[in-house]
């Protein structure tokens, strides 16, 4: 029996997730960014940090979403290093504001927390 945390996770599948990590990312303000895991928590699916590395990264060419505004845990930024992907996510961070070293952010000061109730509508 999956625990209460997790049921949502096991119910919410296909479009209805992709929606929701879709939603929860437009909430990332501009200048700060969150992980991965965090992202799936706020789109009320723990546990499911893969899939919403997945869900960006097939968004639609066009899709007005600050996919570039999510990252690794630890802060790190996940796309490999040489990549168009990397180049523009540290492009666009750069234009926000966000400082990256050696690949990483410093969380603490562009860290983006949300309360721990989920932003499904």
């Amino acid at each position: 029996m999956p625990s209460p945390s997790r049921a949502g996770a096991l119910v919410a599948t296909g479009a209805e997730a992709v929606a929701r990590i879709h939603q929860a990312v437009r909430r990332i303000p501009a200048g700060f960014v969150t992980t991965y895991g965090d992202v799936a928590t706020a789109a009320g699916l723990p546990g499911r940090a893969r899939l919403v590395g997945r869900s960006l990264g097939e968004t639609a060419d066009g899709e007005p979403l600050p996919w570039y505004r999510v990252i690794a845990a630890g802060g790190r930024i996940a796309l490999p290093e040489g990549s168009k992907g990397r180049a523009e996510q540290l492009r666009r961070l750069k234009a926000e504001g966000v400082v990256v070293k050696a690949g990483k952010v410093d969380m603490k000061r562009f860290g983006w927390r949300r309360s721990d109730a989920p932003v499904v509508d």
